[in-house]
């Protein structure tokens, strides 16, 4: 029992979310091309036999090739096509969709099958639905899916999708996906430029490829035998995305040599798309101005404005085409009281700019991993802030704090995040990548690993122990940095009822047969102080009997473990957080009782994290203590041999047995 539970604020606000269904809607017979035989890209695909490398998988894709046409403003139209086989009978959700938004259109969408028997069919307009984008139940979005259910999808079966799209005008980049959750046998891409014009590419886990010139500006990859990638039993890994293998083209700005020159050429880009969005309104500045009127120094200012909006500007998301990636104004985000993550950061930088304090966008993604530093691109799900330092102020409440190559210091904030303080930065944020939208100083930055004093919980529990093995007592926690931020998440969007049975739950995992008799949360009002949680227990025979003697276990409550198991590693280690968690706990004996004998004390010591914990007896009581530290919020798959020592000796801990 660590951390509390999760309760994170939805941050999508740039990527699409997942997509759920809405009623079907007609189209015409062109759209879908009624009556049309299959292609014949699509019978030779069709020939493809299965491999015998694609293990369990429950469908295989034979044939995917995107092709993007690019006209001399830049604007890309795409052309895919794709063949799916089904293998097993959990397979036929693999089909086929094209998503657009606002500013896109789809030329023609066509799919086929054929059966396990032979048989050809066409999907028919009847076999389209079109979903939107309701992933979240507070965002307002116009993007929509074209998703197609084709008839005769069993095993055995293949699908054969076709499409063309006109994509949005201004985005210059194309996100290759190489790698699926199941095999892919053959892929493609092709880049028909404009004469004269030029590209770069940039690959995330993957060999970087060498593509032929099918005709004069025209540029073809060719893939073969891609494995798929699966994580299910691989506990404690990264985020799929983070691992999968993928490759980034741009045809615009960005198609220059040089990765650095890459990443400025789109942070000057989001820069350009940002300006003038946070310029103050007379409102704006007489607000900022209050709140800063008799602050003394740099951090209170800071506080006082980032508190403002975390406290008065609600999270919603609305989204249509370049909204999407472009905030609103500041000024009406102020009056409206609501925005999403690049609106927040919006207003935020428009605050700062009144108080005196330059501040930028810094797009990234809220999953650890998925921006990559080598691999200069757009993807990302979400904005923060970088704030810039002044010289001269050096404040160890200011923990999140990157230097950048122009020798400036950034203090990056997450304004979307409500319960985080300023100089505090959430756990899954800490670690990734992101982009620095400064101008001409764009560049990619690291999001800093905070110490492990910037979180964790401090936990001190006094406990009287029955002869009948029951035990009773209380617990009194405080919650700091990313930890008290999500307790305080949780007190937001729970009820009294419902933090009863999760606590309840909880201690049960840990104390079998527990029963809360009373909790307390005080919440201080200032978000850089401490959460503090109180509550009482009673357990009945938690000390076992055994003959003349009592087994009790002198570590109470609270569960450190990570999920992991003994497979071979070759995906690094997700550690989730890094912070200090210290735990006294004091148990009284009964009248007649003595410690006779308790478990050794526990020291490990690595790196990435540090774990000791001492059992102790003095007159009637049976006292232990432990501490550990989270250094790192990821170690490679090679330091896997010595996680698992780590597990092992928590695991040996939490069971320890005291006899009496």
């Amino acid at each position: 029992m660590k951390a509390p539970p999760v309760f994170r604020l939805p941050v999508l606000c740039i990527l699409a979310a997942a997509l759920l269904a809405l009623a079907p809607r007609p189209a015409s017979a062109n759209w879908f091309g009624k009556g049309q035989p299959l292609p014949q890209w699509a019978v030779d695909a069709s020939k493809t036999h299965t491999p015998s490398q694609v293990d369990d998988a429950e469908a295989v894709i034979l044939f995917d090739e995107y092709v993007e046409t690019i006209d001399a403003a830049g604007r890309a139209t795409e052309r895919e096509r794709e063949a799916i086989r089904i293998l097993k009978p959990q397979g036929r959700h693999h089909t086929c969709g094209v998503s657009y938004d606002v500013d896109e259109k789809i030329n023609y969408f066509r799919v086929w099958t054929i059966a396990a028997d032979e048989k050809q069919y066409q999907a028919q307009d009847t076999d389209f639905i079109e979903e939107g984008n309701t992933a979240i139940p507070i965002m307002l979005s116009t993007e929509k899916r074209r998703v197609a259910h084709p008839p005769a999808v069993d095993v055995g079966a293949t699908i054969f999708c076709e499409s063309e799209e006109l994509l949005e005008p201004y985005l210059h980049e194309k996100v290759w996906g190489i790698q699926d959750g199941i095999p892919v046998v053959f892929q493609a891409l092709e880049i028909d430029l404009p004469p004269g014009k030029s590209y770069s590419d940039a690959w995330h886990n993957f060999p970087a490829a060498t593509p032929a010139e099918v005709a004069p500006d025209h540029w073809r990859w060719e893939l073969h035998d891609m494995p798929a990638l699966i994580l299910r039993d691989i506990p404690s890994h990264p985020e799929w995305e983070a691992v999968a293998a993928r490759m980034s083209v741009q045809w615009g700005d960005a198609a220059v040599p040089g990765t650095d020159n890459q990443w400025r050429a789109i942070g000057e880009w989001v820069t350009t798309l940002e300006a003038g969005r946070p310029d103050p309104s007379p409102e704006i500045t007489a607000q900022t101005r209050s709140l800063i009127a008799d602050a003394p120094d740099f951090y209170t200012r800071l506080s006082r404005i980032t508190d403002f909006i975390q406290k008065n500007i609600r999270y919603f998301i609305v989204t249509r085409g370049i909204g999407g990636l472009q905030a609103n104004r500041a000024a009406d985000i102020f009056r409206n009281r609501y925005g999403d993550c690049k609106d927040k950061t919006t207003l935020l930088i428009s605050m700062l700019q009144v108080a005196g304090i330059p501040a930028h966008y810094v797009p990234v993604d809220d999953r650890r991993g998925i921006v990559d530093p080598n691999d200069p691109s757009l993807a990302g799900n979400h904005m923060i802030t970088a704030i810039e330092v002044p010289e001269g102020v050096d404040d160890p409440r200011l923990m999140a704090i990157v230097k950048g190559r122009d020798g400036k210091r950034y203090l990056i904030f997450d304004p979307t995040n409500e319960r985080t303080p300023v100089g505090n930065l959430p756990a899954y944020e800490q670690g990734g990548y992101g982009m620095l939208a400064a101008g001409a100083r764009s560049q990619v930055i690291q999001l800093p690993v905070l110490a492990p004093e910037a979180n964790g919980t401090q936990r001190k529990g006094e406990f009287t122990l029955a002869a009948d093995g029951t035990l009773s007592g209380q617990v009194d926690a405080s919650h700091s940095g990313p930890d008290g931020a999500e307790m305080r998440m949780m007190l937001k969007y729970t009820d009294e009822k419902e933090r009863r049975e999760y606590w309840e739950s909880s201690i049960a995992r840990d104390v079998p047969g527990a029963v809360l008799d009373s909790f307390e949360f005080v919440q201080p009002p200032a978000l850089d102080k401490p959460l503090e949680f109180h509550y009482k227990l009673t357990a009945g025979q938690y000390a076992h009997q055994a003959g003349p003697l009592l087994l009790v276990r002198p570590r109470v409550i609270g569960s450190d473990l990570l999920p992991f198991n003994d497979k071979p590693r070759t995906v690094p280690i997700d550690l989730n957080e890094t912070g200090h968690w210290h735990d006294s706990f004091d148990i009284t004996l009964p009248k007649g009782y003595v410690v006779d004998e308790t478990p050794d004390p526990v020291n490990v010591e690595d790196d990435f994290a540090s774990y000791h914990s001492t059992i102790s007896a003095k007159a009637n009581q049976l006292h232990y203590e432990r501490d550990y530290v989270v250094r790192k919020v990821e170690i490679p798959a090679d330091k896997a041999t010595a996680f698992r020592e780590l597990e092992s000796a928590i695991i040996a801990d939490e069971k320890g047995t005291a006899v009496l």
